[in-house]
């Protein structure tokens, strides 16, 4: 019944083609079987018809291409049905592994020959893909519809944990390990696993001791290009962050966030030992090694460990006998700044040490701790061995070792 229906319907409208066609004066009527026919091509052409596997609507013609998708070649492995016998044998690769087209410059190998070609412009520097705001160029036409993202501020891809976006759908999959906690990429040389692969990959030169970036300034290398980047700073003199509370300048953006800390107070890093708190992880680090007694830096002369590097390093000027700091107002020189600033105070009179009770200055901070002790009446740490008196408590300690070598064993006799 529909069918007829439709028959009249065409019917209909073809009469009114026809009457239209012979209105127009001085032009050659087309014979009723032609209009016929280009009436019927454009019109079916517009009508959708149905897939009954489906469901999906195709025009006629593309109805005819879609059923071989249910109808045509189909991969064995999967089920994935194509319209083509050649698009099957591509798609076949992904399951044999096989990859045909390889790069005669580093050997790589690739299932599609577009993809090959694509590689190339990494040997060959071809950069085809043009922006037209700032004219940056790019290898690949996904890499330019990306950055132009940095130009009209789009972000399509939001996290719906925390609302932060992103430009790029792989930058949302690495930050949505965040809040999963995932670390899939491990390293085969210690226990430690990373969210991505590039941090791994960086990691593994603490294993390999590769450091690619190398400074043009003064041949020091290093694992990072960013780290590269902050050390050449140290050449041009750059400290491009500035403190807006005491205009203190740094080369490095995580050394100043941590230093704004000390005007904002916060301490985000708690020490789950204790009650402490620590505005960076470093400080923290630091710390737990209070705790747990470690000293992983050990002095290759003498055997002695330390908790800090920089202690290490200030230990084996002792050996070397390096002193590097020297005073500008005599000849005598110091293998610690701080040491140096201090003498300094001799020459220039300075004593930036104020007692608060009684305002008496002092050049060293150990000599107004004492002179304090006059005013609370707290007795000094002193030697009960030789009457020598400490201003804290650990280096009386530390002291104490000395008598401890020189008595003698229990039973030795004379």
């Amino acid at each position: 019944m529909s069918d007829v229906m439709e028959e009249t319907k065409e019917s209909e409208e073809l009469r009114e083609v026809e009457e239209e066609r012979h209105v127009k004066p001085g032009e050659k009527p087309l014979s009723r079987s032609k209009t016929k026919q280009t009436f019927l091509k454009k019109t079916r052409a517009k009508k959708s018809f149905t897939c009954t596997p489906c469901g999906n609507s195709f025009t006629h013609k593309h109805l005819d291409a879609h059923m071989k998708t249910h109808t045509g070649e189909k991969s064995h492995e999967c089920g994935t049905s194509f319209t083509q016998k050649a698009h099957l044998k591509k798609h076949m690769m992904i399951h044999t592994g096989e990859k045909p087209h390889a790069c005669d410059k580093c050997g790589k190998s690739f299932n599609y020959s577009s993809h090959l070609k694509s590689h190339m412009r990494i040997h060959t520097g071809e950069k085809p893909f043009m922006c037209d705001q700032c004219e940056k160029r790019f290898s690949h036409k996904s890499h330019l519809k990306c950055h132009m993202r940095t130009h009209t501020g789009e972000k399509p891809h939001e996290c719906y944990q925390c609302g932060k976006s992103f430009t790029e759908k792989e930058t949302l999959k690495k930050h949505m390990r965040i809040h999963t906690g995932e670390k899939p990429y491990p390293c085969d040389q210690c226990e430690k696993s990373f969210p991505c692969k590039q941090i791994l990959d960086v990691h593994m030169r603490v294993h390999t001791g590769e450091k690619p970036y190398e400074c043009d300034q003064c041949g020091k290398r290093f694992t990072q290009k960013s780290h590269l980047k902050g050390h050449m700073m140290i050449h041009t003199g750059e400290k491009p962050y500035a403190c807006n509370k005491c205009g203190k300048r740094f080369s490095d953006l995580g050394h100043f966030k941590i230093h704004m800390r000390i005007h904002t107070g916060e301490k985000p890093y708690p020490c789950d030992q204790c009650e402490k708190r620590f505005p960076s992880k470093q400080c923290l680090d630091y710390h737990l090694r209070v705790h747990t007694g470690e000293k992983p830096f050990t002095c290759v002369q003498c055997g002695r460990s330390f908790m800090k590097s920089d202690k290490l390093k200030r230990h084996m000027k002792i050996h070397t006998g390096e002193k590097p700091y020297n005073c500008l107002h005599c000849d005598k020189r110091f293998s610690l700044l701080g040491n140096l600033k201090t003498h300094e105070r001799i020459h220039t009179g300075e004593k930036p040490y104020k007692c608060s009770l009684c305002d008496e200055r002092f050049s060293k901070s150990a000599n107004l701790k004492t002179h304090e002790r006059i005013h609370t009446g707290e007795k000094p740490p002193t030697c009960d061995q030789c009457g020598k008196i400490f201003t804290k408590q650990c280096y009386l300690e530390k002291h104490m070792k000395i008598h401890a070598v020189e008595k003698p064993l229990s039973g030795e006799t004379n």
